[in-house]
């Protein structure tokens, strides 16, 4: 076996590579997430009452006073769960009383579809080109 030549190896490490499209910082959310830092957060900043209405909806009987810490893994997946279902009724309660309003870029885009039906691409190019940079 001494007829075997090493592979040659790089001189010096590469480079490392610069963080591409926030996977660094997504990376770091994922992470805080896991160790339930987001729901600490989030906890210390409720007032009692609006804690004592997720423990409720989590179907709890813990005290409000008590940090995210003292509370188990399955407490906390059900606190969590909690604040999912009930931000999910506030944006439907919000999405009613607002009212269902179209997109706003549907009015830019019948204005693509009238410049089309005239022949006029150029006007139809520049209605598109403004939805593609989302100004409304």
């Amino acid at each position: 076996m001494s007829n075997v030549t090493p592979l040659p190896a790089p001189a010096q490490a590469p480079a490392v590579q610069p963080d591409r499209a926030g996977f660094g910082d997504l990376r770091a959310e994922l992470h805080r997430r896991a160790d339930d830092l987001d729901l600490v957060e989030l906890w210390a900043e409720l007032p009692h009452a609006e804690r004592r209405v997720l423990l409720k909806s989590a179907d709890l009987k813990n005290d409000t006073t008590q940090q995210i810490s003292q509370l188990n893994k399955a407490e906390r997946d059900a606190l969590r769960g909690a604040i999912h279902r009930m931000s999910g009724y506030a944006s439907r309660l919000k999405g009613t009383l607002n009212g269902h309003r179209p997109h706003p870029s549907a009015e830019l885009a019948s204005h693509a579809r009238e410049a089309l039906a005239e022949g006029n691409t150029k006007a139809a190019l520049h209605w598109l080109s403004l939805i593609e940079k989302g100004v409304v």
